[in-house]
C-alpha cells in the first residue's frame, strides 16, 4: 500500500506550517522592534552628546564673553599692542609720577624724625605716631566719599585737585610748632589724600582690559614703592644743606613744591577718558573705546556716571567684605612699616642721613620684586597664587628679621631687604584683581574706595612701631608676622569661594538656551559681576 497522506492528515500538515510560519513573523517582528529600540537609544545618546557638547560650547562661548577681551586677527593685535604702548607711555607714568610725591609726602615725617623733628621742636617722644595714627583717622573714612566726588567731576581734575592740596599741607609741616599743629596737619593730608588711590586706579583701570591690568597698576604702585627710597635719598640731600632752616624744614618745602607743580600740570596732561585722550587719533579713540565695551571692563554710556545704585551694590558685595580683612593685614607693610623704616635702620646702628640712605637699596629691591610679580600675574591670567607668593616672601623677612641677633647688622638688613621684597606685591595684585572682578566703573570706583579701608594695617602699624619696642623692634615684627599668617589664609579663602561661586554659575549656564543666555546679559535684574554669565577671576 502507499504511504501518501490521507486528507484527514493534509489540514494537520498545513496548519504545523502556518503555525511555524507565524512564530517565524513573530521572531523576525521582534528581531526588527529590538533593532529599532537599539537605533533609537543609539539615536537619543548621539542626541544626548550633541546636547551636551551644544550646552558645554555655550557655557565656554558665555565664560568667554566675560573673561576680558583678548584681539583675535594681526590687525586688532597691532591695534591694541599700539593702544597700550601710548597709554604705558603717557597715562600711567604721570599717575606714578603724582604717587610718587603722594608717598613721599605721607612718609616724610619719618624720615624728619631721623633729623631731629621732635628734639628741635621739643615734642612728647610718642608725637609722630600720635599724628600718624590719626592721620588715618581721616583718611580711611573719607575714602569712600572724595573717590565718589571725583567720580562725578572727572576722575582727571580731581587727582589734580587732591595733589595741590596734599602740597600745599606739606609746606605746612615747615612751620609747626606745637603737636596739636603736628596733628591738624596730618588730619587735613589724610583727608587730601584719602581719594587718590582708588581714583587712581580706577582711572587706569578705564584704558586697560582686565588682563593686562595688573601690570599697569604694579607700574603705578611702583612709584610708591620706590618713595621710600626715593625719599631717603632727598632726605639725604636736604640733611645735608647747612642752611638757616632746620634739614626737616628744606625737606617740607621742596617735596611740598614739587607736588603742587606736578598737581597743577595733571589736569592738563591727563585725558578724561581713552576715547578722548589728546594723543590718539580718531580711529584709536573708536578702538579704544570699543574694546574696553567688549572687555566689560567699561562701558561709554557709564564711564562718567555714579549711580544710587553703584554704592549700594558696592557696600553689599560680599566678596568685598571678605577679602578686606586679608588687605587690612597686607598693607600693615608698606602703610605702616615704610613710614618708619628710617627709623628701624636707624635701631641697627646708622646715623641720621646715613639711616635714610641705606632705606634706598631695600625699597628698589621690592619695586622691582612687584613689577616681576604683576608681569607674570598679567602673562597667566592669575592673581591669588601670586599675591600669595608675596605674602610669604614678607612673612620669610619678618621671621629672618625677629629671629636675628641684634648685633649681625647685616644680617638684621638683609631680612629687612626680604621683608620688603615681598611687601609692595600684594596691594597692585589684589587691586588688579578687584577692579577686573568689578565690571561696571561706578561700582568699580566705590568698590577702591571702599577696599582702601585696608589701610587700617597703617594705624596698626603706627601704633606699634614705637620707639619704647627699640631698638630691635621685636615685638612689633611679632606682630606683623601673625597677622601676615592670617592675611595669607584669608586670601586662600577668598579664592575658593570664587571658585565655588565659579562652578555654581557654569552648571546653570550649562542648561541655558542662547536665548536665556542673551537675556541674562542684557537683563539689568542682576548687576554687573553678579549676573550667572560673569566668571570671577582667580
Amino acid at each position: 500500500m502507499s504511504s501518501t497522506p490521507s486528507e484527514k492528515d493534509i489540514p494537520v500538515h498545513t496548519e504545523n506550517v502556518t503555525r511555524n510560519r507565524v512564530h517565524t513573523e513573530d521572531a523576525l517582528h521582534y528581531e526588527v522592534i529590538q533593532e529599532d529600540v537599539q537605533v533609537e537609544q543609539l539615536v537619543s545618546e548621539v542626541q544626548a552628546v550633541d546636547e551636551a557638547k551644544a550646552r558645554e560650547l555655550q557655557a565656554e562661548l558665555a565664560a568667554s564673553s566675560q573673561q576680558g577681551y583678548h584681539p583675535i586677527t594681526p590687525e586688532e593685535r597691532k591695534a591694541h599692542n599700539s593702544l597700550n604702548l601710548k597709554f604705558d607711555l603717557l597715562v600711567v607714568p604721570f599717575c606714578a609720577l603724582i604717587y610718587l610725591f603722594n608717598g613721599l609726602d605721607r612718609s616724610n615725617v619719618g624720615n624728619a624724625v631721623t633729623n631731629g623733628f621732635i628734639t628741635d621742636l621739643n615734642l612728647p617722644a610718642n608725637s609722630v605716631n600720635t599724628a600718624t595714627t590719626l592721620f588715618f583717622a581721616t583718611y580711611v573714612p573719607f575714602m569712600p566719599i572724595s573717590a565718589s566726588i571725583g567720580k562725578r567731576v572727572g576722575q582727571s581734575y580731581w587727582l589734580g585737585v587732591m595733589g595741590v592740596c596734599w602740597g600745599i599741607l606739606t609746606l605746612g609741616h615747615t612751620f609747626v610748632k606745637t603737636q596739636g599743629q603736628l596733628i591738624a596737619i596730618r588730619l587735613l593730608i589724610g583727608v587730601a589724600e584719602s581719594g587718590f588711590f582708588a581714583t587712581a586706579t580706577s582711572y587706569i583701570a578705564l584704558f586697560y582690559p582686565r588682563h593686562n591690568l595688573a601690570l599697569r597698576i604694579a607700574f603705578f604702585y611702583f612709584a610708591f614703592a620706590i618713595a621710600g627710597g626715593f625719599g631717603g635719598l632727598i632726605a639725604y640731600g636736604c640733611f645735608s644743606i647747612n642752611g638757616k632752616l632746620w634739614g626737616w624744614q628744606y625737606l617740607f618745602i621742596i617735596e611740598g613744591v614739587l607736588s603742587i607743580l606736578i598737581a597743577i600740570v595733571t589736569p592738563f596732561w591727563l585725558p578724561v577718558s581713552p576715547g578722548r585722550a589728546w594723543f590718539l587719533t580718531k580711529e584709536e579713540r573708536h578702538y579704544a573705546d570699543k574694546r574696553m565695551v567688549i572687555d566689560a571692563a567699561a562701558n561709554t554710556d557709564s564711564t562718567f556716571r555714579l549711580s544710587r545704585r553703584d554704592v549700594v551694590e558696592a557696600f553689599k558685595d560680599w566678596k568685598m567684605w571678605i577679602m578686606l580683612p586679608s588687605n587690612i593685614f597686607a598693607t600693615l607693610g608698606p602703610a605702616g612699616f615704610s613710614i618708619f623704616f628710617p627709623v628701624v635702620v636707624k635701631g641697627l646702628g646708622y646715623s641720621g642721613a646715613l639711616a635714610n640712605l641705606m632705606t634706598v637699596p631695600p625699597y628698589v629691591i621690592g619695586a622691582i620684586t612687584v613689577l616681576c610679580m604683576a608681569y607674570s600675574s598679567d602673562r597667566f591670567k592669575e592673581r591669588t597664587y601670586h599675591t600669595l607668593a608675596g605674602v610669604t616672601v614678607v612673612i620669610i623677612g619678618l621671621a629672618l628679621a625677629i629671629g636675628i641677633p641684634l648685633e649681625n647688622t647685616k644680617g638684621r638688613y638683609g631680612g629687612l631687604i626680604i621683608l620688603l621684597m615681598g611687601t609692595f606685591v600684594s596691594t597692585p595684585i589684589t587691586t588688579a584683581w578687584i577692579a577686573g572682578n568689578t565690571p561696571e566703573p561706578g561700582k568699580r570706583t566705590v568698590v577702591l574706595a571702599i577696599n582702601g579701608w585696608g589701610n587700617i594695617g597703617g594705624i596698626i602699624g603706627s601704633e606699634i612701631y614705637i620707639p619704647q619696642y627699640g631698638p630691635d623692634y621685636r615685638y612689633p615684627l611679632t606682630i606683623s608676622l601673625v597677622l601676615l599668617c592670617c592675611c595669607w589664609v584669608g586670601y586662600v579663602v577668598v579664592n575658593l569661594y570664587l571658585r565655588y561661586v565659579n562652578h555654581t554659575r557654569a552648571k546653570i549656564v550649562a542648561n541655558m538656551t542662547p536665548e536665556e543666555l542673551e537675556r541674562e546679559n542684557k537683563d539689568a535684574t542682576r548687576y554687573a559681576d553678579k549676573k550667572l554669565t560673569f566668571v570671577y577671576g582667580l
